[in-house]
């Protein structure tokens, strides 16, 4: 991974390093702030050797007592000092927990003998190194005295600095707990950010869509099918499923605009004028793109129809305030006439999906559904069909005789690679041009920044016109070549047809 890979992970991921920084810095602090208290009190010791009259003599003491010295480090902690210390001092430990907290330190090139012991209070840590370093200094005399000897030992350890109470604890340090914490956390965030990135085969984005797509070297067509726009994330949407009719200039609505202006730049030979919207999964937002794709398409004065042929989970009545009980499954089982099962959304017509059948598969391929899509691309000049996820059923297949081509819709973070190019397979085999893709619930700022800009315009003053026809209405029938006012249902249906 490249420099610029690790910053893209890191401003997709910084939540999840943000939060194990601040986990481990937390720890750090918390660590140090309920551990017990731990005082180092220090002695020091010199060792000298006694004798000698002329400067040769001393130099060659000063040479002996420095080779020794660094062995007398390690009789510091030995249970000939440990043990007289435990019963003088009567210590609730034993002479080996002693040793544990003694550490004897001799520099080099010196004659000096550091002794350290740690304790939880901090008289008793001084007052230990004091009686340390004393016993101490006695066991080295009885070791170096020659054996059988009266004379005194020649070497002599005097005690030049006697433990003083320490004023603040040694450990822990809340400071030190807490950068060790910061900078141990923060590399666990970043390698945590890359694990994740790296297992995450989700699209984020439109670039990675186009990558995708252009991946698809089995589809015909150099570079894949092309990203005809992206649409940003709006919390809502769920209650204005038609972006242009509370923000009309806002940037989902402007995002539906370059689909379409995209879509007439596809298949310029055999303009599509029958597109199935679909997608690899559910809940990827392919009715939310249906809907405003109607609507974007008639705000230039089309007329528009839009079939709901998602016979599993119809959406679209219930988005934009329609009937749906009498509609395309109605009119192929013959109950009604088709004019009289259009609906008014306002700019637009609208078939809704009727009753659920049982068996979807068979009546979105049955000459009866390619007859009714064909009779109302003679009426209407742009017809957007909603159709079934492509995985999961075979109804997106099945309708491919009525449609001039495809609309890939992927939600960003949630569909994958894999799936995309599954469906795509999947669209291929059919024998109908996939005309695009659409990046779906994209982050506004995510896309300005793979652009390297953002673009935001907003009228000076409000539109007069607030799109007011783009009112949901009633069942109303379609006079061929315009859009009809809305009409009761009592009125559009015929007595044996009305719900």
């Amino acid at each position: 991974m490249e420099l610029r890979d690790y910053l893209r992970v890191l401003s997709r991921r910084w939540h999840v390093v943000a939060l194990v920084t601040l986990l481990g810095t937390g720890a750090g602090i918390l660590a140090g702030v309920v551990a017990t208290p731990e005082y180092r009190a220090t002695a020091t010791l010199f060792a000298s050797l006694q004798g000698g009259a002329d400067t040769s003599q001393l130099n060659q003491g000063n040479a002996f007592t420095q080779a020794r010295v660094q062995s007398y480090a390690e009789v510091a902690a030995s249970p000939e000092v440990t043990r007289p210390v435990v019963e003088a001092l009567r210590l609730d430990m034993t002479p080996a927990q002693l040793s544990q907290r003694i550490t004897a330190e001799a520099p080099v090139n010196t004659v000096l003998v550091r002794l350290t012991v740690t304790d939880t209070r901090a008289v008793r840590a001084a007052r230990i190194s004091n009686a340390v370093a004393d016993r101490f200094a006695d066991v080295i005399r009885e070791l170096e005295r020659p054996e059988g000897s009266r004379r005194p030992s020649p070497v002599r350890l005097t005690v030049t600095q006697p433990a003083a109470v320490p004023s603040a604890p040694a450990s822990p340090n809340v400071a030190l707990n807490a950068a060790l914490g910061l900078a141990v956390s923060l590399l666990l965030g970043l390698g945590l950010a890359v694990a994740l990135e790296t297992m995450d085969t989700s699209i984020h984005d439109s670039k990675a869509l186009a990558e995708c797509m252009a991946g698809a070297d089995f589809l015909v067509g150099a570079g894949g099918p092309p990203v005809l726009s992206s649409i940003v994330q709006d919390a809502r949407a769920a209650r204005q499923p038609v972006c242009l009719r509370d923000d009309i200039h806002g940037p989902r609505a402007e995002g539906f605009r370059k689909l379409r202006v995209n879509l007439q730049f596809t298949e310029v030979d055999r303009r599509p004028k029958v597109i199935a919207v679909t997608s690899p999964l559910p809940r990827e937002g392919k009715s939310s793109v249906s809907v405003n794709l109607a609507a974007t398409l008639a705000e230039e004065g089309a007329r528009v129809c839009l079939i709901d042929c998602d016979l599993r989970r119809p959406s679209v009545a219930k988005a934009l305030g329609l009937v749906r009980d009498a509609g395309l499954t109605t009119a192929l089982v013959g109950q009604a006439e088709l004019h009289q099962l259009l609906q008014s959304a306002g700019s637009f017509s609208v078939l809704t999906s009727g009753m659920i059948p049982p068996n979807p598969t068979q009546l979105l391929g049955s000459a009866q559904f390619v007859s009714l899509v064909r009779t109302l691309a003679e009426e209407f000049d742009h017809v957007v069909v909603d159709t079934p996820p492509v995985l999961p059923f075979a109804d997106t297949a099945a309708l491919a005789p009525a449609v001039d081509g495809y609309l890939l819709v992927a939600h960003a973070k949630r569909t994958s690679r894999s799936q995309v190019l599954d469906a795509l397979r999947i669209l291929q085999r059919v024998n109908v041009p996939v005309l695009g893709a659409v990046m779906n619930a994209t982050r506004a700022r995510g896309e300005a920044d793979a652009y390297g800009y953002a673009y935001k315009y907003r009228p000076k003053q409000k539109t007069t016109a607030r799109l007011g026809a783009l009112v949901p209405s009633r069942l109303s029938a379609v006079v061929p070549g315009r859009v009809p006012a809305a009409k009761t249902q009592s009125e559009a249906m015929p007595a044996k047809t009305r719900v």
